[in-house]
């Protein structure tokens, strides 16, 4: 293809609004055009990317035995309200009505249609298993659109579901689903990891994110270097970091820590590690009648390490949380510890609390903790001579750098990534049963498909590659999904006619032998031609002048590399294949 021919419209300066590598270095490219919040026009150059990148995908689930098909964009709220995802996914899907004012949503997703489609067509175990996936464009209605294609509302994704007559046809359609992607990741040319995750809104019963590894990630991945653990930090299990209870060496003193309100303030005052002291998070959970009304709340205490966190998912998890929790009021922490937040802890209480103790903390002794009266903390605090066992322990924390690994295997590292895949092994639960979706086993009995669903965020792979492989210049792509493979540019093409005949001679000759390659013919000067093509992220710069020319030999530059290799004219094609296929 010649220059001429598709659409370049690259800019010096990128809009004001845009935060991120990949968004700046979009816009300016002119691979996108904001059309609105959150909303962009795929120009030629960005559509080109998009194209590669879903070639890769349907390659790959073909392969895998998956059906292609298409799901509409605008689905009937009957069904979606037959899981109850109308009324719980909440305001990021977008719920419209028709003329005859019946409701419908603009899908984020598609489980609902899917498993339609599955009860009327699959109606027998001979039929299974089953996986059909689709490439379709999806909206969901963010509050705060950002960061370009990396978070806006309207982005194209790559879905399948697999339906099976049992959970270990489930699991095994689930592995071959995994083994694909990390083909399709693969073949990319991605820095990636595969991370155990939580299935979140989706639901089910096992996932795992697959996880573009750069800087400048929204998530953080948790891995051992020394084994094959990997997971996301709202999963990755933190072991308790204390063996065994010591026993009490200190006793309990009630001490003044005027203006103190944190851990690390207290630890700073009383010239203690902040590991000794322990930090307090009120939660409450509320039963309702009938009408939607609270009949009844619960105030929880949450205890984690002063220099730990805690995470709110592994909290979700906790028996008597599982329904969904709140921080608690002011009204609320007042109430049941006497204490406004910033001196709170479990001794001393007006009102009784339900304790919930993560494992470290379970095993400390001689710790410090608020005494709920402003401006003191107790220390030398025991568990069992100070103050009751608690209620549970459990896992609610996010695990730190250092943390054993829970294979056993060596020490957790924790670096950033971008989620641009997921695969969730759904079983039941939450979509066949709800739907009635079943099919007839060989004792003629119905039973509910065993379900897993697939994603890949198709337009965020390209945020996700520029966040991960760009420098100064502008975008470096890899090969396999870049807009083109390979750039001549020729100088002087509008003024020397042996340029000119080389330039598409070469052209013709590599594009004879498959290469995706684009010719400039715009008549740019040098300067601003390879800007261009820097700030685009071409693997590959050929270059022609007439003095090479005479010389017999062209400048072939990778865009990585910061000189070029002087290449004999004879040799180029075979010197592009070659560097390409590296």
């Amino acid at each position: 293809m010649k220059a001429t021919a598709t659409f370049i419209s690259t800019q010096k300066e990128a809009p004001a609004d845009a935060e991120v590598v990949s968004h700046k270095l979009m816009m300016r490219a002119g691979f996108i055009k904001r059309l609105g919040a959150g909303i962009y026009n795929y120009m030629p150059l960005g559509l080109r990317v998009i194209r590669k990148v879903e070639a890769i995908i349907r390659e790959e689930m073909v392969r895998a035995g998956a059906v292609e098909l298409l799901m509409p964009v605008v689905q009937p709220a009957e069904l979606w309200q037959e899981t109850g995802r109308f009324q719980a996914y909440g305001p990021e899907l977008m719920r419209v009505k028709d003329r005859h004012e019946r409701d419908f949503v603009i899908q984020p997703t598609s489980e609902e249609v899917i498993t339609d489609i599955a009860r009327q067509e699959l109606r027998s175990y001979k039929q299974l298993p089953r996986n059909f996936f689709h490439i379709q464009t999806k909206f969901r209605d963010e509050r705060r659109p950002r960061f370009g294609v990396m978070r806006g509302r309207e982005f194209t994704m790559k879905d399948a579901y697999s339906f099976d007559r049992d959970k270990a046809g489930a699991l095994k359609s689930y592995q071959t689903m995994f083994d694909a992607y990390k083909r399709i990741f693969d073949r990319f040319g991605l820095q990636y990891r595969a991370v155990a995750a939580d299935t979140g809104a989706i639901g089910g019963d096992a996932s795992h994110e697959f996880q573009v590894i750069a800087d400048t990630g929204e998530d953080d991945i948790v891995y051992c270097p020394t084994s094959e653990y990997a997971a996301n930090i709202e999963l990755a299990e933190a072991l308790p970091l204390l063996a065994s209870r010591a026993a009490a060496s200190q006793a309990l003193a009630k001490t003044p820590t005027p203006g103190k309100s944190t851990c690390a303030d207290v630890a700073e005052l009383l010239k203690l590690p902040l590991a000794q002291t322990v930090k307090s998070l009120v939660l409450a959970t509320d039963e309702l009648n009938a009408k939607g009304d609270i009949v009844k709340s619960t105030v929880w205490l949450l205890l984690v390490r002063g220099d730990h966190d805690l995470n709110e998912v592994k909290a979700g998890k906790v028996e008597g949380l599982k329904d969904g929790f709140r921080f608690a009021t002011v009204a609320e922490i007042e109430e049941h510890f006497g204490c406004k937040p910033g001196y709170l802890g479990p001794i001393g209480l007006k009102k009784p609390v339900k304790v919930v103790a993560d494992r470290t903390v379970a095993n400390m002794a001689d710790f410090v903790c608020g005494a709920n009266e402003a401006d003191f903390h107790f220390t030398g605090v025991n568990w069992g001579r100070d103050l009751p066992e608690p209620d549970l322990v459990a896992d609610i924390r996010n695990v730190v750098a250092g943390d054993p690994s829970p294979d056993g295997k060596g020490v957790l590292a924790i670096q950033r990534g971008i989620e641009v895949g997921h695969v969730f092994y759904l079983g039941t639960k939450k979509y066949s049963t709800p739907m009635k979706a079943q099919f007839l086993d060989e004792n003629g009995k119905a039973q509910p498909f065993e379900m897993g669903c697939y994603g890949i965020g198709v337009t965020r792979i390209l945020g996700a590659a520029i966040e991960q492989n760009h420098d100064e210049r502008g975008m470096i792509w890899p090969v396999a999904i870049a807009p083109f493979a390979v750039v001549i540019c020729p100088i002087g093409y509008d003024r020397s006619p042996e340029v000119q005949a080389e330039a598409d001679k070469l052209h013709d000759a590599l594009a004879a032998e498959g290469i995706d390659v684009l010719l400039d013919d715009r008549g740019e000067r040098p300067g601003a031609m390879f800007a261009d093509w820097e700030l685009i992220g071409v693997p590959l710069r050929v270059v022609l002048s007439d003095r090479g020319l005479k010389a017999g030999t062209v400048e072939m530059q990778g865009r990585r590399a910061t000189t070029a290799d002087i290449v004999p004219m004879a040799e180029v094609v075979a010197r592009v294949k070659g560097h390409l296929a590296a």
